[in-house]
């Protein structure tokens, strides 16, 4: 049931006859997990904590960074190296304390991803992480949970709902169909060298706020049952031209068992690891104190190694990591970084899977966090 406070909070939505009591209700009673509490999180985050969804998880391992703000718009200046889950909700909180939220302050990866998916109705994928949305897909598909999909680069998005329950033919009306997954999309693991990000392509700040609105939307309809769902279809926006695409997109046949066999690809690859993936700032400043011999790797482009960067680090730019392999020890530690850490995980990801390095790690939160962490004199961009 509604209580008095909320017949006040929802009016607007009463007042809609395709959602009234009902689908209110059915709003209260939903649970949502939000992967990814960056520029496309916000406003999935916002609109779903608006519109009256009961419980809301938002993950994301990531801190606020000053560079985020232009497009980020649940964080402020003050909140900034603060971590991003943390601060969502704190925030959502006060835009509705009826809500009822779960904040997990670190990454979605496959010691956790099924656990946790397993807890909610469905699943909004805002990350730019694309072993994280492979991921999303793979437990999704398993756990038969339908995910809302976006995504972003420079003026254009993206956005679809996969692997929802489709209405029933009327050859077969007791049917149980499913829409496409993001497999069926895009079949094939991008070569991590080739993905595009933020902070080299630039995105313009608005385009998220379009694209994650267009998600929280899809989430309304889904849950409430009302209106025309994107379950086969790929929404393409230009907003540099003003554009609108539909792409037709049918379920492959094999879907589950593309779904499975990346899962378990996946745990072949994280087996294979030997070391932990990852170090913190302070973890690497105490083993550089003890003078252990660890090769740094900046994989920044030279103008932002010229601002900054960790003294006797060696420059390889992503773009160019494939061809300079070779000048990468393996004898030794080996711990890449970045700005925030978003491109040197592709980097240890990339080189892992591709040439079997057992000896590298990835900078949490990349110079920043150093900079924040350990050497605060740092000017960093």
């Amino acid at each position: 049931m509604l209580r008095p406070a909320e017949y006040n909070r929802y009016e607007k939505h009463l007042n809609l006859p395709e959602i009234g009591v009902e689908g209110q209700l059915k709003l209260k009673q939903a649970r949502v997990l939000v992967v990814g509490a960056g520029g496309l999180g916000c406003p999935v985050l916002l609109y779903l904590t608006a519109a009256g969804v009961g419980t809301i998880g938002v993950i994301d391992p990531d801190t606020v960074a000053i560079s985020n703000l232009q497009r980020q718009v649940l964080y402020t200046t003050e909140q900034v190296g603060k971590p991003k889950a943390t601060v969502a909700v704190n925030s959502l909180k006060k835009i509705n304390p009826e809500i009822s939220f779960n904040a997990y302050a670190y990454a979605l990866d496959r010691s956790n991803a099924r656990t946790l998916i397993d807890e909610y109705d469905l699943v909004v994928d805002c990350t730019d992480n694309f072993t994280v949305r492979y991921l999303v897909n793979d437990v999704c598909v398993m756990q038969e949970k339908p995910f809302v999909y976006g995504a972003i680069h420079r003026f254009e998005g993206q956005v679809a709902v996969l692997n929802a329950r489709l209405a029933a033919s009327e050859l077969q009306p007791e049917e149980i169909r499913r829409g496409p997954t993001y497999r069926c999309l895009f079949p094939e693991f991008p070569n991590q060298m080739e993905i595009p990000n933020c902070a080299e392509t630039g995105v313009i700040g608005v385009l998220p706020g379009v694209i994650g609105t267009y998600q929280a939307t899809e989430v309304i309809k889904l849950i409430t049952g009302i209106g025309h769902v994107l379950n086969e279809e790929l929404l393409m926006v230009d907003l540099l031209a003003m554009s609108f695409q539909k792409i037709r997109v049918r379920r492959r046949l094999d879907a589950e068992a593309a779904a499975q066999n990346g899962w378990e690809e996946g745990q072949r690859v994280s087996a294979k690891t030997e070391v932990p993936k990852s170090i913190t700032a302070l973890e690497l400043a105490d083993r550089l104190a003890q003078e252990e011999d660890i090769f740094l790797l900046d994989v920044r482009e030279r103008p932002e190694y010229n601002i900054c960067h960790l003294e006797n680090a060696v420059l390889i730019p992503v773009n160019i990591i494939a061809n300079n392999v070779k000048r990468i020890p393996t004898d030794r530690p080996v711990v890449v970084y970045c700005h925030h850490g978003i491109r040197s995980q592709y980097v240890v990801d990339y080189l892992q899977k591709e040439f079997g390095f057992t000896n590298i790690m990835n900078l949490q939160g990349g110079i920043n966090s150093w900079a924040r962490d350990v050497q605060p004199e740092m000017a960093v961009y």
